[in-house]
C-alpha cells in the first residue's frame, strides 16, 4: 500500500531483522531525525538498534538508539525482578495470576526479553479475585493510580464492571502494573479467556519463569488487543509476525482457525493481513491470505489499521489529533458480526466515555 515512507520502510526492515535475522541496506536520503522519532514512537528502539549498528547512521542517532536499547534492557530486568516478587506474593496468598504481553511475550517472540519495550506488567486475575488482588498491591507498595480519585474497594469493583483493567503504582522502585480481571473491553471478544485458561511457563531470566496464556490463547488475545487500538503502534504487529515467524502455514491456519472458536472474531483477519502486508507472515499460506482477503469487513479494517499504522510521516499520539480516536473506535463496531453486538460495543463505548 501507498503512504508509506522510506523511513518508516526502514524500521519495518529493521524491526524484521529482530526475529528473521535479516541484514538492513540504507538508502540515500534517510532522514535521520524522523527515524529516530518514530522508533521512539513506535517503541521499537530495542528491536532497531541491533541493525542499524551494523550500518553507517549519524553518531547522534546511533548514540541515541544505544541509549535507548540499554534502558530497555536494564528496564525489563527490573521488571522481570518485580513481576518474581509479584508472583511470590500472590503465590503466598494462595493464588496465581497470568503475565500477559510484556516479559513473557518477548521470550517467546524474540527469545530475549532485553529487546521489547515495554511500560507496564500486565496481571491477569479472576474477576473474583479483586478484593484480594488489590489487597495484595497495597501491601507490596502499590497505590491505584486508575480509576483516579479517593480509593475504595466499591469504586475500584465499580470500575471494573466496564472496564477490564485498573493502573497501579509503585514509585520506589518504579513499577506500574496494569491489573486485569477480563482480557478484552467487549465482553463478547475471547469471552472464555481468563486467568483459569490453558496456560504455559516462560523463562525470562535465568531463574525466573512466569505463566502466561497458551499459545492459542496468546495468539486470539493478541489479535484482539491489537485491535483495540488499530494497531496504530508498530511494536505491536511487530510481536506478532514475530511470535509467529517460526510457525509452520499450517500451524499458522491452525491458530486462526482456533482464534475463531475463542471469539476473537475480525481481530485476527486484521492481524494476520496487517503482518503479512509488513512481514510476509501469510507468504507461504496462499489459500488463508485470499480467504481473508474475501471479506470486504476484513479487508476495512486492515486498511484503516495500516493507515493508522503507516501514512504518516511525522508520529503524532491519536489521542493529540482532533477526532485522533474516531477510526480507532470506528473499527470496533465490525470486529464480531451482527447488530447485537454493534449495540453493545455502543454501549460500551458511552459508558467508557462517561466514566
Amino acid at each position: 500500500m501507498s503512504g508509506r515512507s522510506a523511513e518508516f520502510d526502514l524500521l519495518v526492515d529493521c524491526c524484521r531483522g529482530s526475529f528473521a535475522g535479516t541484514a538492513v541496506s540504507v538508502g540515500r536520503g534517510i532522514d535521520w531525525p524522523l527515524f529516530l522519532r518514530l522508533a521512539r514512537f513506535h517503541r521499537v528502539q530495542g528491536l532497531t538498534w541491533p541493525a542499524v549498528a551494523k550500518v553507517d547512521i549519524p553518531a547522534d542517532i546511533a548514540k541515541a538508539l544505544s541509549n535507548d536499547a540499554v534502558n530497555i534492557a536494564a528496564s525489563n530486568l527490573m521488571a522481570a525482578r518485580e513481576s518474581k516478587r509479584l508472583l511470590d506474593g500472590f503465590a503466598e496468598a494462595g493464588t496465581e495470576p497470568l503475565f500477559v504481553k510484556g516479559l513473557t511475550l518477548g521470550a517467546l517472540a524474540y527469545r530475549d526479553i532485553a529487546v521489547k519495550a515495554a511500560v507496564d506488567i500486565d496481571l491477569l486475575i479472576a474477576e473474583d479475585g479483586l478484593e484480594m488482588a488489590a489487597s495484595l498491591l497495597q501491601e507490596l507498595g502499590y497505590r491505584v493510580q486508575e480509576p483516579t480519585g479517593v480509593y475504595s474497594l466499591e469504586r475500584l469493583m465499580a470500575w471494573h464492571g466496564p472496564g477490564k483493567e485498573s493502573t497501579w503504582v509503585r514509585s520506589n522502585p518504579a513499577s506500574v502494573v496494569d491489573l486485569h480481571t477480563r482480557l478484552s473491553d467487549n465482553a463478547a471478544l475471547i469471552p472464555t479467556l481468563g486467568r483459569r485458561s490453558p496456560r504455559q511457563t516462560v523463562e525470562v531470566i535465568n531463574g525466573i519463569a512466569l505463566p502466561t496464556l497458551a499459545d492459542e490463547e496468546l495468539v486470539a488475545y493478541l489479535c484482539v488487543h491489537g485491535a483495540s487500538s488499530a494497531w496504530f503502534r508498530l511494536k505491536w504487529i511487530t510481536d506478532f509476525a514475530a511470535l509467529l515467524h517460526r510457525r509452520t502455514p499450517a500451524d499458522i491456519e491452525h491458530l486462526y482457525r482456533r482464534s475463531q472458536e475463542l471469539g476473537a472474531g475480525r481481530s485476527a483477519a486484521q492481524a494476520l493481513l496487517l503482518a503479512d502486508a509488513l512481514y510476509g507472515t501469510l507468504a507461504e499460506n496462499g489459500e488463508l491470505r485470499a480467504e481473508l482477503r474475501s471479506s470486504a469487513q476484513s479487508r476495512w479494517l486492515f486498511r484503516k489499521a495500516f493507515r493508522q499504522l503507516a501514512a504518516r510521516r511525522e508520529p503524532v499520539e491519536p489521542t493529540a489529533r482532533r477526532w485522533g480516536t474516531a477510526t480507532i473506535h470506528s473499527t470496533q463496531f465490525l470486529l464480531l458480526p451482527g447488530v447485537g453486538f454493534k449495540l453493545s460495543e455502543f454501549l460500551r463505548q458511552t459508558r467508557a466515555a462517561l466514566r
